[in-house]
């Protein structure tokens, strides 16, 4: 099983707008199919160090994340780790023609593997399956709302 997933979209705007838009993580509700909504920790915004809390829901289940942005170059890149680095997410923004190229990236490291091991025993390999279809569906649907939210 891949552990990593990436896929990219071309957006009708300059890198700096994207990313002004995708790294306000107040705006992840009206893109993701999973995190209902962020909320920065009072006084972060979009620095590496900030903090905020993922409240995301499934048909199954809701449950609160915890992630510390770990890059933040406004017009490039903006990545966070999530529960002290047990997943990262991203995006990449690049110049693209008229628009700009703008790629999410999704990492499971080991250290994020271990805790599921940890966590759910005997169902761990289902679990870390159900977040890894997750992401993979995920993605190309953020970023096809991205689009259409930047464009519009």
């Amino acid at each position: 099983m891949e552990f990593t997933y990436a896929d990219s979209i071309h957006v009708a705007a300059a890198p700096q707008a994207v990313y002004d838009v995708v790294s306000d993580v107040t705006r992840t509700g009206e893109w993701s199919p999973i995190c209902a909504r962020c909320e920065w920790d009072e006084g972060d915004g979009p620095h590496v160090g900030a903090h905020f809390t993922g409240f995301n829901v499934k048909p199954d289940r809701e449950w609160e994340t915890r992630s510390e942005v770990v890059a933040a170059e406004p017009g490039r890149t903006f990545r966070w780790a999530v529960s002290g680095g047990r997943v990262i997410w991203g995006f990449e923004i690049a110049p693209d023609g008229e628009g700009s190229r703008l790629t999410e990236t999704w990492e499971f490291p080991q250290v994020g593997r271990d805790f599921f091991r940890e966590r759910f025993g005997d169902r761990a390999d289902e679990e870390i399956a159900i977040r890894t279809a997750d992401a993979r569906s995920g993605i190309p649907e953020t970023l096809a709302a991205i689009k259409r939210l930047i464009e519009a």
